[in-house]
This record gives structure tokens, C-alpha cells and sequence, in this order.
């Protein structure tokens, strides 16, 4: 199987042993019964091919995790009870007290919160750097105790393109694995494993499940990470384990990062995914080549409509002829810089607050991704914590409203945003 398309539907799928499903069930149970004793034993020494704990090994949530990482063109994946469970994962297999993480400035608040917040409580320091500074600049800031760089391969909500292939070429001087939070672009869009990076992560909440139904995060291992070259850093990955157990590298090998994320890290913190959510997920991953297709033309004609509004003062996206992301969008996002539009309004908060209350068709909330089209007023809500300074520094004022262009017919969704803007 090549194509895209087919990939989304049938990679990873298993058919039921005993039913002779075609879609893959839903395996609702917490254990698997042991044949044995020994057999038990077995499986807990990670000695037998069988499952021991559904907690990091359910039928349907591997499916879900092998196809996504097949989509990505990853080695394997592993599924977690969200995205920010996902970044919290990475970061604790790479990193301890202690430690040290490189990241770009624009990134999602809620990551910005982890890494300002619950990481830095927990001993693991980061250092943001602007996403237009050379390899240079980000090189001097690498330290002794750094463990990874993480971007985000399209900014939310800002709506950017970064350059993955900078990234990589300083996080190989520096031997350090490139983490990249894909969630916007999705792998139809951007497939950041052709850029250099080497781990990738997914809210699957958003464009993966794409109906809004489910709360999931996804982490796709590469394989190409020389864990063994920079065993120094990064000795849980090639110490041998309790009783004389083989490293991760020898057991796993090109895979050894999510074996050890999932056998050493997700299985202890647990941030389960239930299969419920995962058989849904796989549904909403069948139709998303298709899905894309739709979200970014809409997402161009919508941007084209908004920048010819009076109330509109400015259109952030990098398929737009005037973004300075548009030659980065091109190398690194050629189908579609994906569907989040960001604008801002005449009259600031005053205006955003008129055009957000007298929408009809596009829904007001928190949430991106969805097959319907979402409006939200981030400066009061997402980014509502910080100080003026600290919004600026992020590109955030009190005129701008993110939209998550979704897949109703474009007029309707222009001609929504039109009467609420005209009200304004």
C-alpha cells in the first residue's frame, strides 16, 4: 500500500479473530487472561508477544497509534489520553530534573503553560528562541543538560510555517532528537520526518478525529535518532534494564524510543486513552486526506473574503500572497498551510466581541480541527493569563479572533462571517 488515501484506510487494521470484523472492534477490557504462570511471567518480562495490561497495549488503540505513525512514515506510535499528555510523555523520556529543553517562541499556549508551569515545578527548564533566528543563535543555546528541541510544525494560533529543515540541521550538530508537534498541518498536509525531525506529536482531539467527539494525543517515533552516538545524554535508551533485561535499543531497535516511552514512561504516568475513543478516532482518520482537501480550500477563500472585509485590518495565513511564510509554506506545506485563519479586527476588543456574539453558522468555543467552523476570541480565553507584554511578545492583541476553517460550503461560511463582521 503507496498511496495516501488507502493508507488512511486500511494500515494497521486487523481483522477479528473470531468474528471475522471488518472494522476494527472496540476491545472494551482492562487485562488478558494468562494461559499460565509462566505465561504471565512472560508477558510481564516483555518475553512473550501476547498482551499483559491494556493500559499501554489495547488492540484498538494500537491500530489507531501504528496507522498514524504509519501515515507519518514513522517506525511505531504510541496513544495517550491527550495532547498535552503527549508533549508531558516526551518530555519525561528525555528529560529530568534538571534539564533543559530548546524551544521556538510561537507555540500553543497551553504548551507554553506546560513548559513555563508544571515542567519547570518538576526540575525541567526551557529557553523559547525566535523562529527566524539562524543555526547559529540556536546552537549558542544549547547547554550541557539540554535534551531536545520542540516547535510545532504550523504555530497556533498564529498561524506561521517553521522551518523544520533549520531545526534539524541544529538539533543534528547538537545531537539532539527534533520533537514536532504536527497537529495543524496533519501528515496529509506536512510530514515532518522527511524534514529531519524525530519524533512527532498529534492532539487527535483535532484534524485526525476531525468530528470533535474524542480527546486523544498520539506520539510517532521516527527510528532515526542515533540513541546509541549520543548514549551519554541519553543513557536509558542503551542501559540494559532491571535483572539483566536487554536496552531498549537492543530490544526495540529502530523503534526503541516508543518501546521505551511505552514499556518505561506511558505505563508508569498511565494517561490512558479509552479504545472508545480510539475507534473513533480511526473513523475520523479514514476520511482525513479528504477532509483536508476540503478545510484548506475553504480556508483560502475564506482568508481571500476577510481581506477584502473594511473591519478586517489584518489576515494571518501562510498561503496568503502577502504572508511571510508563504515560500515556507511552499517547501514544507505545498498541499495547504492548513485551515486555522487568523484575523484582526477594527475597534480591538470592542469589534471581536460584537463579531463573535452575532455569528449564526460558526460556532463560538474552544477547539480547532472540527468539520464545523469555530470562532474564538483568544486574547480573553486561550492567552486570557498573560500580560499585555507577554501577548505582544507572542503576536496576540485584543483585535484578533482565530477560526478553524471546517468543511461546510465556503459561502455560507463566508456569508456568516460577513453579517457578523458588517455588525461590528
Amino acid at each position: 500500500m503507496t498511496g495516501f488515501t488507502t493508507r488512511q484506510i486500511h494500515a494497521a487494521s486487523i481483522v477479528d479473530a473470531e468474528t471475522k470484523s471488518r472494522v476494527t472492534p472496540i476491545y472494551q477490557t482492562s487485562g488478558y487472561v494468562f494461559d499460565s504462570f509462566d505465561d504471565g511471567e512472560a508477558r510481564f518480562a516483555g518475553a512473550s508477544a501476547l498482551r499483559a495490561y491494556s493500559r499501554t497495549d489495547n488492540p484498538t488503540n494500537v491500530v489507531a497509534a501504528q496507522r498514524i505513525a504509519n501515515l507519518e512514515g514513522g517506525v511505531d506510535g504510541v496513544l495517550v489520553g491527550s495532547g498535552q499528555a503527549a508533549i508531558a510523555m516526551v518530555i519525561f523520556s528525555l528529560a529530568s530534573a534538571g534539564d533543559h529543553v530548546l524551544t521556538t517562541k510561537l507555540l500553543y499556549e497551553g504548551t507554553r503553560e506546560m513548559f513555563r508551569g508544571a515542567l519547570r515545578r518538576q526540575g525541567v527548564s526551557s529557553t523559547p528562541i525566535n523562529e527566524h533566528a539562524d543555526e547559529d543563535a540556536w546552537l549558542s543555546a544549547v547547554r550541557p543538560e539540554t535534551k531536545a528541541i520542540y516547535t510545532e510544525s504550523i504555530p497556533n494560533p498564529v498561524g506561521g510555517v517553521t522551518d523544520l529543515g533549520l531545526l534539524s540541521r541544529v538539533a543534528k550538530r547538537a545531537g539532539l532528537p527534533l520533537i514536532v508537534d504536527n497537529t495543524v498541518a496533519t501528515p496529509y498536509l506536512c510530514r515532518p520526518f522527511e524534514h529531519g525531525a524525530d519524533i512527532i506529536i498529534h492532539s487527535t482531539s483535532k484534524w485526525l478525529a476531525g468530528h470533535g467527539s474524542v480527546i486523544g494525543g498520539a506520539i510517532i517515533d521516527g527510528g532515526t535518532f542515533n540513541w546509541e552516538a549520543n548514549a551519554e545524554r541519553f543513557p536509558q535508551f542503551t542501559a540494559s534494564g532491571p535483572h539483566g533485561r536487554p536496552s531498549p535499543l537492543e530490544r526495540y531497535g529502530d523503534a526503541a524510543y516508543a518501546g521505551y516511552l511505552r514499556s518505561g514512561v506511558v505505563i508508569e504516568y498511565g494517561p490512558t486513552v479509552p479504545p472508545t475513543s480510539s475507534f473513533l478516532l480511526l473513523h475520523g482518520i479514514e476520511t482525513l486526506s479528504l477532509r483536508m482537501k476540503r478545510h484548506v480550500e475553504n480556508a483560502r477563500r475564506v482568508s481571500a473574503a476577510l481581506a477584502a472585509h473594511p473591519a478586517v485590518t489584518a489576515v494571518h495565513h501562510a498561503d496568503r500572497p502577502d504572508s511571510p511564510y508563504r515560500e515556507l509554506a511552499k517547501r514544507y506545506t505545498p498541499l495547504g498551510a492548513g485551515s486555522v485563519v487568523t484575523i484582526e479586527l477594527a475597534g480591538g476588543r470592542d469589534s471581536a466581541r460584537t463579531f463573535l456574539d452575532s455569528l449564526e453558522l460558526v460556532t463560538q468555543m474552544t477547539h480547532i480541527g472540527d468539520v464545523r467552523t469555530l470562532a474564538i476570541h483568544t486574547g480573553s480565553t486561550i492567552h486570557g493569563k498573560l500580560t499585555a507584554e507577554e501577548k505582544e511578545e507572542v503576536g496576540i492583541n485584543d483585535a484578533l479572533v482565530r477560526i478553524s476553517v471546517g468543511i461546510e460550503d465556503a459561502d455560507d461560511i463566508i456569508a456568516d462571517l460577513v453579517q457578523a463582521l458588517d455588525r461590528r
